[in-house]
């Protein structure tokens, strides 16, 4: 017997080497640079043959047999004359003339179109045959008259098996053992379901690797998005240190002033030193326990302070806290001077 080669898919998936920075490492990254998640990039899938056991054939290509028409209502005397040809095709089939069998089933099957014994029964003989195509078409007419038509499913896994369709042909056979089991359903199970489970895991390793694979290529990504934010955020931590033992003043109450490098672009410094501070909140200028790190720790903040609008407000106010009753209607606005007052509270 010869082994028969399933064209499949075996991955060889190799895993990328990854580099686990901690967060000091993270901190000295250079965000110009091409760091290590960049170079994740994993091996291509190798394809090659799967190797299985069991015959097939070629598959038969012949012009459609001649199908009767099933919602044609039948009389007792076409009954009859079919079930006479029958006999003669079973007879022809014990002296080994598939030819003339099939010619005695074909005439059944015009005479009485609604009988699916009669389309399994030639379904049987094309396997006989070694015409696949051909059976598994009449067992499909078969199992339409009857959906539980056990030799509609013998003769249609069977074939399914002669063209190597091992795991569509275990199903059915299976279902065919379930509603009238015979020995040579059992003999082809035999071979038929080793094939199937080595295709089904095959396939379940494929699933698993290409799932892996996957989750890989995002975990990369998260990790490269990570490594980019530390070092956006180190960088400007060290603009604003350096910008701030460059510039005192500012500010009164706050160390050094307001650094003029702020994160998000505030050129110069809020202008004015928010004279007269926030009103009810900050007189005579910002508090001196400022804890400035609030800021620059704090995503939403940092992302408003790069939007001009804001920036614009906020500086307006600075100027004139007065000013701050016609800047709480805007939804943009609104919430970060919320926000700066509760993070720049007075002295406890």
């Amino acid at each position: 017997m010869q082994p028969y080669l399933c064209k499949s898919v075996y991955l060889e998936v190799q895993k990328s080497f990854v580099v686990e920075e901690s967060d000091e490492d993270m901190a000295d990254t250079d965000g110009g640079k091409g760091n290590a998640y960049d170079e994740g990039e994993e091996d291509e899938i190798i394809e090659s043959d799967l190797e299985l056991e069991g015959e097939t054939v070629e598959p038969d290509n012949d012009p459609p047999q001649k199908m009767g028409d099933s919602s044609v209502e039948v009389s007792e005397e076409s009954r009859d004359a079919a079930q006479t040809a029958k006999a003669k095709a079973m007879e022809a089939i014990s002296e080994g003339n598939l030819e003339e069998a099939i010619e005695n089933l074909t005439e059944a099957i015009l005479l009485n179109p609604t009988s699916a014994i009669m389309y399994a029964t030639r379904a049987s003989v094309y396997v006989k045959m070694k015409k696949p195509n051909a059976a598994i078409r009449d067992a499909n007419a078969a199992l339409e008259i009857n959906p539980d038509s056990a030799k509609g499913y013998k003769t249609r896994g069977m074939a399914q098996a002669m063209l190597g369709q091992w795991e569509d042909a275990a199903k059915d056979l299976h279902l065919a053992s379930k509603l009238d089991y015979d020995e040579e359903i059992n003999s082809v199970l035999k071979k038929v379901e080793p094939n199937a489970h080595r295709i089904e895991e095959h396939r379940r390793k494929y699933e698993r690797l290409h799932k892996e694979r996957e989750e890989r290529k995002i975990e990369r990504e998260r990790q490269r998005r990570r490594a980019e934010a530390q070092a956006a955020y180190e960088k400007a931590k060290k603009q604003e240190e350096s910008s701030s033992s460059q510039k005192p003043g500012g500010m009164p109450g706050f160390s050094g002033g307001m650094p003029g490098g702020f994160p998000g672009g505030m050129p110069g410094g809020f202008p004015g030193g928010m004279p007269g501070g926030f009103p009810g909140s900050m007189p005579g200028g910002m508090p001196g326990n400022v804890d400035f790190s609030k800021i620059l720790n704090d995503p939403e903040m940092m992302a408003a302070f790069s939007d001009p609008e804001v920036m614009a407000a906020l500086q307006d106010v600075m100027k004139n806290p007065a000013n701050l009753a016609k800047h709480q209607s805007n939804p943009k606005v609104a919430p970060v001077i919320a926000k700066m007052m509760s993070k720049f509270g007075g002295p406890k």
